[in-house]
């Protein structure tokens, strides 16, 4: 199965190009499945519906959350009523929406498709996302229940997300860290079969500071005050992500590669 995960989506630019480019890669490149992560599409801050549904109609098979999956109020009531909408599992159980989900692929195929929320470095007090991971893969097995499982560990530390990857070695396809905007170079297989990348970056404007406009991040490393609420960039965007082709048989990664295209960073695709 050929899979594909884009990282944050930042703002307008970030839905103009997922809007623009997507339909032509899922042609160009045969993909079976893609994962979005939707976090900061409205405005840098959460998702709203109206949105949301921009991502799906764009190509987007499940769009993912994470710590600022309820910043937009009207998200919640579609958390509900569309299942192609995933937020942390590790959120309370009493929180609206799922946090992972089966779903069906070409061929009669199923993909897990979970998303946790670290814990290091975090403002909120989340679960523990290695205890709420665990149950889900072990219920969906991998090459048995599932054909492809995927899980996107919405964090800051780097050791958090490299360590939840070595957790989920040999029972995902790919685990693939969001939440920091800036892509990793360590795109690899680990040893148990699971393709793994620390970040998959943003889907922005990278002449920014991690998709904001510049003056006001850098008024408040200067200063420590703010003047103004930070508004996403509106350059170019470059999408950027991870693209992995897995065997249906074990549902393990065969193939990894980074994903970047359009805008300022160096063109990589499979």
């Amino acid at each position: 199965m050929r899979l594909l995960f884009l990282g944050d989506v930042m703002g307008k630019t970030g839905r103009r190009a997922v809007a623009e480019r997507l339909p032509a890669l899922r042609t160009a490149w045969g993909l079976d499945f893609v994962v979005v992560n939707g976090e900061n599409a409205t405005g840098g801050m959460g998702l709203s519906a109206e949105h949301a549904r921009g991502l799906l109609a764009a190509g987007a098979d499940v769009v993912t959350l994470g710590d600022h999956a309820f910043d937009q109020k009207d998200i919640v009531p579609l958390l509900e009523e569309e299942p192609r909408i995933l937020r942390p599992v590790n959120y309370s159980k009493l929180a609206p929406g799922k946090g992972a989900r089966v779903y069906d692929a070409p061929g009669g195929r199923k993909v897990l498709v979970a998303q946790v929320l670290g814990r290091v470095f975090m403002k909120q007090p989340f679960d523990d996302p290695f205890s709420a991971i665990e149950p889900v893969l072990k219920a969906h097995r991998l090459g048995a229940a599932v054909q492809a499982a995927i899980v996107d560990v919405h964090a800051e530390a780097t050791s958090e997300k490299m360590g939840m990857a070595h957790w989920c070695d040999g029972q995902a396809s790919l685990v693939v860290g969001t939440h920091t905007h800036v892509p990793t170079g360590d795109a690899q297989i680990l040893k148990g079969g699971t393709a793994y990348l620390t970040d998959a970056g943003m889907c922005g404007d990278y002449d920014s500071v991690i998709g904001m406009e510049k003056l006001e991040p850098m008024r408040r490393f200067v200063t420590g005050m703010s003047k103004a609420r930070f508004e996403p960039a509106g350059g170019e965007a470059t999408l950027c992500g991870v693209f992995v082709e897995t065997d249906d048989r074990t549902g393990l990664a065969t193939r990894v590669a980074m994903v970047r295209q359009g805008g300022r960073l160096m063109e990589a695709a499979p």
